[in-house]
């Protein structure tokens, strides 16, 4: 039996990083076959490449109607990424708070916008915007994606805040300081990754939403997910695996980025336990 069990222990990790690798170029394969069609010389998405070229690149970055819609997406990106913040951090500062009455309630109500199918949301919206008289408009798009985004603010927020230590809030309370100065001073710079890590996720959720910009955007609003959804259906052209590629880069970064923050706070937990 024990060379059996020798054999084993050394067999297992090794099928086991095997079928892990397998896994995970099975979920990345069709993201990959995207990149190499963004830089083919011919308006076809072929393989065999028949060359290579930068001329979908340069097309995305001297079209207007792609210009327009990447400069509609960082507008209502960063606007609703804002309030999300805003709003999703006083949501889990009230949510953290002992003897919060309702808490199972209130959370799940602020975060059913994760729940609620997109496409059941949308259809919501529309119908309150219109009464509203917000639709066509990115006042409407940065309210419905602000909507969308503050659940990861409120949980990332609220994940962060089970592992604050609230005798700092007393101890600076003692030395006299006001709530807002004690939040803004104590509190807000060790929860600050998490705020990070929402605010990111928010930013995304808001820049990569398709299903509710086709809903309540007209032509002038039209965001970079919703263009690339028009010219799938209507002009396949190379130009769209080049943006595609183009928000993969940044999704990359992204998840870099959250990573780590999330290394970050948890060495700012160590510490603090320590």
């Amino acid at each position: 039996m024990g060379p059996q069990l020798f054999t084993f222990a050394r067999i297992f990790p090794i099928a086991l990083s095997l079928t892990g690798s397998l896994v995970i170029l099975f979920l990345i394969a069709p993201i990959i076959a995207i990149v190499p069609l963004s830089f083919n010389a011919e308006p076809f998405f072929t393989y065999p490449m028949p060359g290579f070229s930068l001329q979908w690149y340069r097309e995305f970055f001297a079209s207007e109607v792609w210009q327009l819609s990447l400069r509609n997406s960082l507008i209502v990106a960063v606007a609703a990424t804002i309030l999300s913040t805003i709003l999703g951090v006083l949501a889990a500062l009230g949510l953290s708070r002992p003897g919060c009455p309702g808490r199972a309630i209130l959370t799940a109500i602020l975060i059913s916008p994760m729940i609620v199918p997109v496409i059941v949301s949308a259809v919501g919206i529309y119908y309150a915007f219109a009464a509203a008289g917000i639709l066509n408009s990115l006042l409407g798009l940065v309210l419905a994606h602000t909507a969308m985004g503050a659940p990861f603010v409120v949980i990332t927020v609220t994940a962060t805040l089970a592992s604050f230590d609230h005798n700092l809030m007393r101890a600076a309370a003692s030395l006299g300081a006001s709530p807002i100065v004690a939040i803004r001073q104590v509190m807000l710079p060790i929860i600050a990754p998490g705020v990070m890590s929402g605010a990111l996720f928010a930013f995304v959720t808001s820049f990569d939403e398709v299903v509710i910009a086709l809903f309540i955007a007209g032509s002038e609003q039209r965001t970079l997910p919703r263009q690339m959804w028009s010219g799938v259906r209507e002009t396949l052209s190379p130009t769209i695996a080049a943006v595609a590629t183009l928000l993969i880069l940044f999704s990359t970064l992204f998840l870099i980025t959250v990573q780590w923050l999330q290394r970050r706070a948890e060495r700012q937990k160590l510490a603090n336990v320590r």
